[in-house]
């Protein structure tokens, strides 16, 4: 059941961050769930890089870690196409 939790918890922060960035309508629900993963991922890198603390479960802290890493890894991919 917690594999299902964290899709949906990727699929809300990457679809927060792809509007954010000005790329929701280029990406579906697929894309979404990809780039709020990876961007929880990245974002607790950073935090833990950082001194803060990286993903630690279900809850708000979390959520707002993984869309920061998801804005910053859509940051990255809009500047690697161009």
């Amino acid at each position: 059941m917690d594999i299902i939790f964290w899709i949906i918890f990727g699929g809300l922060a990457g679809w927060i961050a792809s509007m954010f960035m000005g790329t929701n309508a280029g990406q579906g629900i697929v894309l979404n769930i990809i780039v709020g993963i990876v961007g929880a991922v990245v974002g607790g890198w950073l935090f833990n890089a950082f001194g803060g603390s990286g993903v630690s479960g279900f809850n708000l802290y979390s959520f707002a870690v993984a869309i920061v890493g998801a804005v910053v890894f859509l940051t990255i991919l809009k500047f690697i196409r161009h």
